[in-house]
């Protein structure tokens, strides 16, 4: 708990006066004013996490965190749990689409073994996976608690970790992404216990489930939350009671970049639900993150909505992993390129109109 308080204690609002002086930067631009609209003012809220008006954009970072969870049991989910393992050995071999997209905008993909319910022993001594299992894999929480609340504060204090450890050698921009069959239930759980809305209106088809698979994922989701009574007034306990491993190392990265003063981008509605987890305990983080698209789950919008983000891209994603935070980031490296190389009016030798 200690790393989690003292992390927090480190968050700062962002820097007005680079953000002003990056808003004038960009006034100057010699193209008429605010023509490339949310390009400019995302480079000036990037200035202001930074506190740099030509903020780094060299080391550009996904993390992907992968993690089982219990409630698979009650058929939610329309492919088993050993997919979780089969994909994250997918990921490290570089043949998924988060490798993809990770490698078309310039990005690294580091894969956490967050919780997986598999022996990834081999990967950690070949040094492909970073380690930071908390269990293998949450409970069923229709029965019970998905974990307890030591579990959950260690989850997030791991994510804390990781991104710690990547700012040793350098971090200029974080994605975030996950892996976990079945974490949509979890993650639509969390939004519905955070948010006071319906189970029905934040729960989606997932792995594209059938109307009866959808039909039985609401129910699941209603007793879970009536079996554990979530309190919304206390995040670590909505994560604990109806969470994931995967979702709470999500929480931790973006605390531990905001922290850093490191922009964030996160992807869809499990990155979504960490996002949700830390905006709850720390409201000066929202500021730190950006939505890399606006996914097909319902829950995703609702999220979005608490937290005041507007998603980059609306492209219908529902896979995960961090593509759609990947393809936020080029939107990201565009906006800083755009605020530093383009020449002002006075650098250019055009002649200011009346904009």
């Amino acid at each position: 708990m200690l790393l989690l308080q003292e992390t927090l204690k480190r968050i700062r609002p962002l820097d007005t006066e680079v953000i002003a002086k990056a808003r004038a930067r960009s006034d100057q631009l010699a193209i008429p004013r605010n023509s490339l609209g949310r390009l400019q003012t995302m480079a000036q809220q990037i200035a202001g996490i930074t506190g740099q008006i030509n903020p780094p954009y060299e080391r550009k970072v996904i993390t992907t965190m992968a993690g089982d969870h219990g409630v698979v049991e009650e058929g939610v989910s329309a492919f088993p749990p050993e997919v979780t393992p089969q994909m994250v050995y997918n990921f490290v071999r570089g043949g998924a689409g988060i490798n993809v997209l990770a490698g078309h905008v310039g990005a690294e993909v580091v894969v956490v073994d967050m919780g997986v319910a598999a022996d990834l022993t081999d990967l950690r001594e070949t040094s492909r996976i970073i380690s930071k299992k908390v269990d293998y894999g949450t409970r069923n929480f229709t029965k019970g608690p998905a974990m307890n609340y030591d579990q959950a504060v260690a989850s997030i204090e791991a994510g804390i970790e990781v991104v710690n450890d990547l700012a040793k050698t350098g971090l200029h921009l974080l994605g975030l992404g996950d892996m976990g069959i079945g974490n949509t239930t979890p993650s639509s759980a969390i939004a519905a216990a955070l948010t006071g809305r319906k189970v029905e209106e934040v729960t989606g088809r997932g792995t594209g489930v059938n109307d009866e698979t959808l039909k039985r994922k609401i129910e699941v989701i209603k007793r879970g939350l009536a079996v554990n009574q979530p309190d919304p007034r206390d995040p670590l306990d909505v994560l604990a009671k109806v969470g994931g491993f995967e979702i709470g190392g999500l929480a931790g990265a973006i605390i531990g970049a905001a922290a850093l003063r490191i922009p964030v981008v996160i992807d869809g509605l499990i990155a979504g639900g960490g996002a949700l987890i830390a905006t709850e305990l720390s409201s000066t983080v929202k500021k730190y993150i950006f939505a890399g698209h606006n996914s097909v789950e319902p829950g995703h919008k609702v999220m979005l909505e608490r937290m005041g983000l507007r998603p980059l891209l609306d492209l219908d994603l529902r896979l995960g992993e961090g593509t759609g935070a990947a393809l936020g980031i080029s939107l990201l490296e565009a906006s800083i390129k755009i605020l530093n190389r383009v020449l002002t009016f006075e650098e250019a030798a055009v002649t200011e109109g009346n904009r």
